[in-house]
């Protein structure tokens, strides 16, 4: 798949098989298909999660910041494999460190590398930051099937 960057929300649905309200990638900014990927995530203040989750202090929540990432590096391996139809699931979220918080309004930079790619195991070291402030970090696994062998 030949994609210009930055990639929209339209391309990111294009590779991603997840769908509103679970799509936590804004735009991808570059991307080295199966090596590293840079993206961003525009937190809106009208997500309804926030209505919830502190509502005197709204903050993003660590999962989905992890989720974030997750979509991300994932986007990177699946345009690298040209895998249509393939999920991604995780398999371990390791080294989880949650450094600062994300708030409504905020724009989330999304960086990861993938450090190990074999048919079905991929891992990626990832990153969200705010401006210059590191967020979350982790070293994230997934493993990759189609709807048919985890059925």
């Amino acid at each position: 798949m030949e994609i210009s960057y930055p990639a929209g929300r339209d391309v990111i649905e294009s590779v991603l098989p997840h769908r509103d309200p679970f799509v936590w990638v804004s735009r991808v900014l570059e991307c080295e298909p199966g090596v590293s990927v840079k993206a961003e995530l525009d937190v809106s203040p009208d997500l309804p999660l926030f209505e919830g989750h502190f509502p005197d202090y709204p903050v993003l929540p660590g999962v989905i910041i992890m989720e974030a990432l997750a979509q991300a590096a994932s986007f990177s391996i699946l345009v690298a494999r040209d895998a249509e139809g393939a999920l991604g699931f995780f398999a371990g979220i390791d080294n989880a460190k949650f450094r600062n918080q994300v708030r409504p309004g905020d724009t989330v930079t999304l960086e990861a590398t993938i450090v190990k790619s074999s048919r079905r195991l991929c891992v990626a070291e990832v990153k969200a930051s705010v401006g210059d402030t590191v967020c979350a970090t982790a070293t994230q696994k997934y493993v990759l099937a189609t709807a048919e062998q985890v059925a």
